[in-house]
């Protein structure tokens, strides 16, 4: 170990690396925001969405490329052009951290709140590798940068409540700001009972509670070099899951990161970021609260990460150029432990992910030329390598009665490539690009051991055996502007060659009791995934306009089977009207009925819907000091629904009424 932490710090101060550049957007009161989200470079101003503290879920489901899948009111795990979790690429502020819970109930979203954040970047299929190696897309979330702005000391709180599920939220917010030294800090408390689904029909285990707690602080050593230090403590309680058979009863993690910045555009390195970081995460689920479980059971989970990056940009001539040296080490553990309704008989205890040791590092590159004015190529470059090894003697001989000539160490050789041409004009834009990228198998995927999965009813076994996951990538986009009309179309495609996915072994019998049998992590020899979404807009005045989004997806594995969980056709509409103390909205979204589902994975036949949303809000001045209400109402036709992205059908909130009182005091 101290060798490693000798060459992590080595290479630490040695590297370089760069943020990707990104498309531009706010958040707003609006329908569907753009595949990537930079924001301004200030505070993820949570005042600007329709609710004061809009949970990061909420926010997410903003973008076109993304879906929230929901196993409850809580957690929900982030899905980009129709790949859930392995096949993305989720960082916070460009450090690895990785889920405990063998069942995705503890995305990496969950753990962060939109009060410790600056912006989110999402970058879909290989516009994601800038911190990691994915297949399907990335998604850093951001912290704030250095805050020497010497605005003295300002205070913030943020209250709000929702009639369905009786939904308390509170914030505070302390941020003091000199010339040489900063320090914020700042608290979110969130709890909620069990929601209603249309009609007044209760949804039961969907409540939860929560509290995340951050602090920020950072010193300027000259006038081109800072050092910050940022600590994130996040921990919820009671977590409901009405579409699992398992709740969680504690779910907390501690991030923590130290770095170094330099900047100085008249040099040829003109930024310079280097960052040492750890986090860690305890996951408990259990059936404590459920009656009549055939069996009790308690599975905790533990994920522990020790990581580094350094970026840096510089640039000259035609060319933008940016590099980023990471690594990183993460432990992963998960038991299971089986209390049998006869108190003669033993507990039955097994490891479900036996002690999982991962090495990873990398190197990215990018470059940005100019060809003129109006036209770049971006090439970008991603090699990485990954060492896994299972630490678990006990863990190593469960997976040897499937694999008895299974290795304790498995090492994977990754790369990542993109190359795409924008064109800007005054009224228009277009840009195409072309992606290959690798992914390494998961923990789960290669060595989780009897994972019930609720959504087909299997027990998953991994497969350390399995090969990478490698995906073409295929885009395209199109915008047209005016003064008062806006029309763009962006479309994406992706040959993805050894999708991993679990195919039943008839020859294994289930675990849970229940189940109606094993699956083993296998690999399809393809499966093609595509997405297309046209956008428009229209501004009828300064004040008033209409916007609207529809989207189509279509996935399909090699086997002529229809992949799982592929979003069906989809829309959104708005009519805002907006002035500089006033807004209100009138939203009207959907899905059509979910006709290419899959049975073969679990899936069956999700009806379509229509919603209407109406909100409002209101900015008020007193001395220096802002105050901003919003309020409006969700499921204004309290209709019954469930979406494809509802595991096991859960259906989602009826009708609910909610204001947000936010108040900036200087």
């Amino acid at each position: 170990m101290k060798k490693l932490i000798t060459f992590c710090i080595s290479l630490l101060f040695s590297g370089f690396t760069f943020a990707q550049e990104k498309e531009q957007a706010t958040i707003k009161d609006t329908t569907k925001l753009k595949e990537v989200i930079v924001l301004s470079r200030r505070k993820l101003s949570n005042h600007r969405q329709q609710k004061t503290l809009s949970s990061i879920d909420d926010y997410l489901e903003k973008s076109n490329k993304i879906t929230m899948i929901k196993r409850g009111n809580y957690a929900w795990e982030p899905s980009i052009n129709n790949m859930n979790s392995e096949r993305l690429n989720v960082t916070i502020d460009g450090m690895q951290i990785f889920g405990a819970c063998t069942d995705k109930m503890d995305p990496i979203t969950s753990y962060v709140d939109v009060s410790n954040l600056e912006k989110v970047s999402i970058g879909s299929g290989q516009a994601g590798t800038e911190n990691g190696h994915c297949v399907g897309g990335g998604i850093d979330l951001q912290l704030p940068t250095s805050k020497f702005h010497e605005s003295g000391l300002k205070t913030s709180v943020d209250l709000g409540y929702e009639t369905n599920g009786n939904y308390r939220t509170a914030g505070l917010d302390l941020e003091y700001s000199g010339n040489r030294f900063y320090i914020s800090t700042d608290g979110v408390f969130r709890k909620s009972d069990n929601y209603d689904a249309g009609r007044h029909n209760e949804v039961m285990y969907s409540q939860f509670q929560k509290y995340n707690i951050s602090l920020q602080t950072g010193y300027k050593l000259s006038e081109n070099n800072t050092i910050d230090a940022n600590i994130i403590y996040d921990r919820a309680t009671d977590v409901g899951y009405p579409a699992l058979p398992m709740d969680v009863s504690l779910a907390k993690a501690l991030i923590t990161s130290i770095s170094h910045n330099y900047s100085n555009d008249s040099t040829f390195i003109k930024s310079l970021e280097s960052k040492i970081y750890l986090n860690t995460i305890t996951h408990f689920m259990d059936d404590s609260k459920r009656p009549d479980v055939p069996i009790r059971m308690d599975m905790p989970g533990w994920s522990d990460t020790y990581g580094f990056y350094s970026k840096a940009t510089t640039s000259f001539n035609k060319h933008k150029l940016a590099l980023n040296l990471n690594g990183y080490y993460n432990r992963s553990l998960a038991e299971m432990t089986m209390f049998p309704n006869n108190p003669n008989q033993p507990d039955m205890f097994m490891l479900t992910w036996p002690d999982v040791r991962t090495l990873y590092s990398g190197i990215f590159a990018k470059d940005a030329y100019a060809l003129s004015k109006n036209e770049t190529i971006t090439t970008s470059l991603r090699l990485g390598y990954q060492h896994n090894k299972v630490a678990s003697d006990i863990g190593l001989e469960s997976l040897k009665i499937f694999y008895p000539e299974i290795n304790t160490t498995k090492n994977h050789f990754l790369t990542s490539l993109s190359s795409d041409y924008t064109l800007k004009k005054q009224s228009y834009n277009v840009s195409f690009g072309i992606g290959y990228g690798e992914r390494a198998p998961s923990v789960s995927e290669a060595y989780g051991f009897f994972l019930f999965n609720s959504f087909d009813n299997y027990d998953y076994i991994g497969n350390p055996n399995l090969k990478q996951e490698k995906a073409i990538e295929f885009n395209a986009k199109a915008n047209y502007n005016t003064n008062t009309f806006h029309i763009g179309l962006e479309t994406s495609y992706f040959h993805i060659m050894n999708y991993i996915i679990g195919d039943i072994d008839a020859t294994i019998n289930s675990m849970t009791i229940g189940a109606n049998g094993v699956r083993v992590y296998k690999t399809l020899s393809n499966a093609t995934i595509f997405d297309a979404y046209l956008n428009t807009s229209y501004k009828f005045s300064k004040s008033f306009s209409v916007n609207g989004t529809i989207g189509y997806n279509y996935g399909k594995g090699s086997n002529d089977k229809n992949l799982p969980l592929i979003k069906p056709f989809s829309y959104i509409a708005e009519l805002s009207y907006s002035k500089k103390k006033f807004n209100t909205a009138l939203q009207f979204e959907g899905n059509g009925n979910q006709s290419q589902y899959s049975n073969f994975y679990g899936e069956d036949e999700t009806a379509a819907y229509g919603l209407l949303n109406l909100n409002f809000g209101n900015v008020f001045y007193k001395n220096k000091n802002k105050f901003i209400l919003k309020y409006g109402v969700e499921n204004l036709l309290d209709e019954t629904y469930s979406t494809y992205a509802n595991w096991n059908n859960i259906p989602r909130q009826g009708r609910n009424f909610y204001a947000n009182i936010s108040m900036i005091l200087y």
